[in-house]
């Protein structure tokens, strides 16, 4: 089984998967948070901060870009290869309004001929390049059923793989995966596949597996950042949320987070970010956490957190 780390705006960063991949490891790829060029330029300060090799050493890491403009696509891709990358993965599947509302992510998925035009320059480019495309969908923007469509286009191009998140645009993150469209994609897609939604424990993949039979590859979201072991349980390096390697993870992005941003609440805001997804692993501190994302000062938050994590 391969695992992929989704990207995650905000939050997986190269602070934060240097920190996860030296302390847990058993991540096949990491996916950056995409990079969105422009007409003025392929990818702001930040995003190559983000991207660069200097700051992701040993780690296997797919950049992904968010554009609707092939053009645009090809800048950031020759930028990403004169940085060595050799993959590039395609974003069709960002539900944010913001995003859509301008043609890009799932926002793309109605434009079928544009999509057509678009995926034909990349791969050309690709194929001239060298450099390998992936792609990470929805099912489609208005309706599941824009899915068998999708699919008929995806074959027609050379993508390394797709990588599908089984909702529409409109469930954004809500309610369960429409399992039976990626069981479609199984029969139907010419493309290795990857899985991707709805599995933050071991039972919601044995759940996958007797509905689909196997799966080779899947990528890990939310389900990763609210138990970071569970790459570990998933491929049989432990059945319990190790607490150790939890508090290293927290002191260590704690730390980290400190050296590159001010004021102090700054940090505390990334790190409250973190916790509302950590505080699933402590049933029974609710009280503990409530405190803790209020808290304004770091000592205030030192004490919640090292009573939860002696």
């Amino acid at each position: 089984m391969k695992i992929y780390f989704a990207p995650m705006e905000g939050v997986t960063g190269y602070i934060f998967r240097n920190a996860y991949s030296g302390i847990y490891g058993h991540i096949d790829k990491f996916f950056a948070p995409f990079i969105a060029p422009s007409e003025s330029s392929p990818m702001t300060p930040r995003e190559r901060k983000d991207i660069t090799p200097e700051n992701n050493k040993g780690i296997n890491l797919v950049p992904q870009i968010l554009t609707c403009r092939s053009d645009h696509f090809i800048d950031a891709a020759k930028e990403l290869q004169s940085m060595g990358y050799r993959e590039i993965n395609f974003n069709l599947g960002c539900p944010s309004g913001t995003v859509c509302a301008k043609g890009k992510g799932a926002g793309f998925l109605p434009e079928t001929s544009a999509l057509q035009r678009f995926l034909d320059d990349i791969c050309s480019y690709s194929e001239s390049s060298g450099i390998k495309i992936s792609v990470k969908t929805r099912l489609g923007y208005y309706d599941p059923e824009e899915f068998y469509d999708l699919i008929d286009i995806f074959n027609a191009f050379p993508i390394s793989e797709l990588i599908v998140h089984p909702r529409i645009r409109s469930d954004f993150y809500k309610g369960d995966t429409r399992k039976e469209y990626y069981a479609y994609a199984l029969e139907h897609s010419k493309i290795p596949l990857v899985y991707n939604g709805n599995i933050f424990t071991c039972e919601d993949y044995d759940e996958l597996l007797i509905t689909f039979g196997k799966l080779d590859t899947i990528m890990l979201g939310r389900g990763l950042i609210s138990d970071p072991s569970l790459a570990d349980k998933l491929k049989g390096f432990g059945s319990e949320t190790d607490l150790k390697k939890f508090r290293r993870l927290h002191d260590t992005l704690y730390n980290e987070y400190q050296k590159v941003m001010s004021p102090d609440i700054n940090v505390l805001y990334k790190m409250r970010e973190l916790w509302s997804y950590w505080q699933t692993l402590f049933d029974g501190k609710e009280r503990d956490i409530k405190r803790l994302l209020k808290a304004k000062k770091y000592a205030d938050y030192e004490d919640i957190v090292y009573r939860l994590l002696p």
